[in-house]
């Protein structure tokens, strides 16, 4: 659904073909586009080619992909035009029996119309039926609770996998492995040991023409409460009792239920203005987006403390930091520990730091004091570095929409967000 938009252009498409390349799809997969727009399936390859990333050897292969494809243009809102593409969808070889998944990169104002339609006419009476649900799950409580009201009226709760595509990230997923699979963190990961955790989301664009969109939510709603959010839960989690979907999303919930409501005083925001000394998009501010409604105040950048007031986090500030047209591209965990009791080295030592970087880069580091190598007996401060483009050279990592739309093939929801 929604076939010939941007997200189905630069993500959706492109992730099924290196799936279907990589031979991740099951042997009998087609994919079905749809959208109002009048379109096809060379009008979708065309403007897929600049993310497909396929080489001169792969043109074959990608032409096998492409002919698996079909369109189909037509309403939302009308259930004449679903049982149209139930009817096409059945046509498909073993298409009356084969397992559905829906995947809606459409915007949040069509969900109802879309679901309620497919749960009338499309549903496959044999194998199983999966829907993807995009962010954003609304734009506050009450919309939330609202459009989770009206899916659970339609599906259950196993069919329904919202994406939050920073889940598929590696090292995202990496922080559970981490945290559970290694002896030498457990007895440290506390307020005994640690003094602040710092997550952070730095962007170095702006809105780039997409402040019409963008201004509706604003970057609390874009970034903190989804993404940071996530992993914050993931860093402050006990210890599942296995790596069931249900038992990784119930430790997450018990997080959120013990974060203390965050106060003003607590919280910075900021907008971006332009740098008159820049060269570019540099000199332009959030305001000079034309896209942007005239003296907007939505936030571009945000910085919140939060309080986990459980035993294990009692007092120990989480420090969620985001923003656009900020400085450089990073988005990381940042764990500082306490100082060393009973200081022997005169004030030259300084807290260790575990940081898991998710992007750039992806790494592992842990900042610690060595002596200075030398005749003096100086300490000086070092890395412990796993950076993963040195230790695993020749391994492909998996864009984050491949991992989680090959897991809703599967059907694991552990990556995916549970109402």
């Amino acid at each position: 659904m929604g076939a010939s938009g941007d997200l189905a252009k630069k993500k959706i498409y492109p992730t099924l073909w290196w799936l279907f390349r990589d031979g991740l799809l099951p042997e009998d997969t087609y994919v079905v586009g749809y959208a109002r727009t009048i379109f096809s399936v060379e009008n979708i390859r065309k403007q897929c080619q600049p993310y497909l990333r396929a080489s001169e050897e792969e043109q074959d292969k990608l032409t096998q992909f492409f002919s698996r494809n079909s369109y189909l243009p037509g309403s939302y809102t009308e259930e004449a035009a679903f049982q149209k593409l139930n009817a096409h969808v059945n046509a498909l070889p073993n298409g009356q029996k084969a397992n559905r998944l829906f995947y809606l990169a459409l915007p949040p104002s069509v969900y109802e119309d879309v679901t309620r339609n497919i749960r009338a006419s499309c549903m496959g009476k044999v194998g199983w039926n999966r829907v993807i649900v995009e962010k954003p799950f609304g734009k506050d409580l009450e919309s939330s609770n609202k459009l989770s009201n009206h899916l659970s009226s339609l599906f259950k709760e196993e069919q329904i996998y919202r994406i939050d595509h920073y889940l598929g990230k590696e090292m995202v997923q990496n922080l559970m492995v981490l945290r559970f699979g290694n002896r030498i963190f457990g007895p440290i990961w506390n307020r005994d040991n640690i003094g602040c955790v710092v997550l952070t989301f730095k962007e170095p664009f702006g809105t780039e023409g997409r402040g019409g969109y963008f201004d509706e939510f604003g970057i609390i709603r874009d970034v903190m409460q989804n993404h940071m959010l996530q992993m914050l839960c993931l860093v402050a989690m006990e210890k599942p009792t296995s790596t069931h979907s249900d038992d990784v999303r119930d430790e997450k919930v018990k997080v959120l239920k013990c974060i203390s409501p965050l106060e003003m005083s607590n919280v910075v925001l900021g907008q971006y203005v332009g740098n008159p000394q820049g060269e570019g998009d540099a000199k332009k501010g959030y305001l000079d987006d034309p896209t942007v409604p005239k003296g907007s105040t939505t936030a571009t950048f945000a910085a919140a403390v939060l309080h986990v007031e459980n035993e294990r986090w009692d007092g120990v500030p989480f420090i969620l930091r985001c923003g656009k047209a900020l400085n450089e591209k990073k988005a990381e965990v940042r764990l500082q520990f306490r100082d060393v009791p009973g200081d022997i080295f005169s004030q030259q030592c300084k807290r260790n730091e575990l940081v898991i970087r998710v992007q750039p880069n992806e790494a592992v580091y842990a900042k610690m004091m060595t002596k200075k190598p030398g005749m003096f007996f100086n300490p000086e401060e070092s890395e412990l570095d796993l950076t993963y483009g040195h230790r695993y050279k020749d391994v492909k990592l998996p864009d984050a929409y491949e991992r989680l739309i090959l897991d809703v093939f599967c059907g694991s929801q552990m990556h995916f967000v549970r109402r």
